[in-house]
């Protein structure tokens, strides 16, 4: 009976030595893992913060197109005017020339009597 009770004590020990093992591994691990969460909230604050600059330079840049883009819509309705007139203007032109052409054609005689 005597060596049985060494065998429990000693059998006690190793199983406080195991839980003590086992509970170190346990508080290594959460730290492990505690300070691992740590590191990526950390770089996943920075990412998002330099995504939010890109996100907002690529708005700024969409921004900026859609308004030269409004702007040379602006500018080519108001060229297309501008060449409307301009085939107006020219028609009249070639309609006073051609009367011009006639009137001298009509006028030649005249101009063969008349000393200039």
């Amino acid at each position: 009976m005597r060596d049985a009770k060494p065998a429990r004590s000693r059998l006690r020990r190793v199983i406080l030595y195991a839980f003590l093992v086992g509970l170190v591994l346990a508080i290594a691990a959460l730290v492990y893992v505690i300070v691992s969460g740590i590191s990526l909230w950390r770089h996943a604050k920075r990412t998002g913060g330099a995504f939010a600059t890109e996100l907002s330079r690529f708005e700024e840049r969409a921004a900026r197109t859609e308004r030269l883009l409004a702007d040379a819509d602006r500018s080519n309705r108001q060229l297309e005017a501008a060449l409307a007139r301009l085939r107006v203007s020219g028609a009249r032109l070639q309609v006073l020339l051609e009367t011009l052409e006639r009137a001298q054609s009509r006028t030649r005689w005249l101009r063969a009597l008349l000393p200039l």
